[in-house]
């Protein structure tokens, strides 16, 4: 089954109290949309959830995703370049053929961009197969026990000593959208205290490893943002009670076999509106001081 799981994901694994650190300044009345671009991960790309977008098939990309949520919302004018299975090395780099690297989405011109990137730099979501347990204990492994067993969690390590990757993607967003305002997208709540074994197969020990895990990487991405002056949408919050385990019509994140239109471990439409509309909230909260609720950013030369 592992196997058979493995093959599922790869396509497409990549992970609301909002930190803002910057200011938007305000426009006028007459202002032009603003221009937006969606850097990032499957976590942004919202795979699986209809409608695809035709532009990037190797990209899963879905319409309905939480850029496009947020866009809407702010009336924006989107461009959505993120990807299922994108390491920040994609941002730089072609992911697929045909398909430019996400960076060269941005210019001078960009006013907003969110980036949602470090579930597939740390290998993390790729620790949720090895962490499938379909017995009860003790008929099988546990994933935590693993990778503490030398005294060292190897996961944190791994998110810890991606950190300063991660301060190079907010820095080079900055010095290619200098004039933009930047919203780090943080991972959800994928799993409740103790999880809900055998509904969604992991052990107890390993549901909490796993979200700790997430959880710690969601630090990592809001420490950095607020050292490089960008803000952190955190995601967790607004998904608690919306986990794998909730019910499904509940759910913002499907579990390991999806109940709706999305894939595994990932955000299904509800949870990619969720996500969206705090985006949305968290650029209007910004504008505030200056400009009023929901104005726009001046637009560059």
């Amino acid at each position: 089954m592992k196997t058979a799981l493995r093959t599922a994901l790869a396509i497409v694994l990549s992970t609301g109290t909002v930190w803002a650190t910057a200011s938007v300044p305000a426009a006028s009345a007459a202002a032009e949309p603003l221009r937006y671009v969606a850097l990032g991960d499957s976590y942004a790309a919202a795979p699986l959830v209809p409608p695809t977008d035709p532009a990037d098939l190797a990209c899963l990309r879905s319409l309905a995703d939480y850029p496009h949520i947020a866009a809407k919302a702010l009336g924006a004018k989107l461009t959505d370049v993120s990807c299922s299975g994108a390491t920040g090395d994609h941002l730089s780099t072609a992911q697929h053929p045909g398909i430019a690297p996400q960076y060269d989405a941005l210019t001078p011109g960009t006013d907003i961009v969110s980036v949602t990137i470090g579930g597939n730099d740390t290998d993390l979501f790729n620790e949720v197969l090895g962490c499938v347990n379909i017995l009860p204990q003790p008929y099988g492994t546990s994933c935590a026990e693993e990778n503490t067993a030398d005294g060292t969690d190897k996961v944190r390590a791994r998110i810890d000593a991606w950190a300063p990757a991660f301060a190079a993607v907010l820095d080079e967003i900055a010095r290619r959208a200098p004039h933009a305002e930047v919203f780090v997208v943080g991972y959800g709540n994928y799993f409740r205290a103790d999880g809900c074994h055998p509904a969604q197969p992991f052990w107890k020990q390993d549901a909490n490893y796993l979200q700790g895990a997430v959880n710690h990487l969601g630090t990592v991405l809001k420490q950095t943002a607020e050292e490089h002056g960008a803000a952190f949408v955190d995601t967790y919050t607004l998904s608690i009670g919306h986990d794998i385990c909730a019910a499904p019509t509940d759910r913002y994140i499907e579990g390991l076999v999806p109940t709706r239109a999305a894939a595994p471990l990932h955000p299904n439409a509800p949870g990619a509106r969720a996500i969206g509309e705090a985006l949305a909230a968290a650029v209007r909260a910004t504008s505030a001081p200056s400009g009023g609720p929901g104005t726009s950013p001046s637009k560059a030369p």
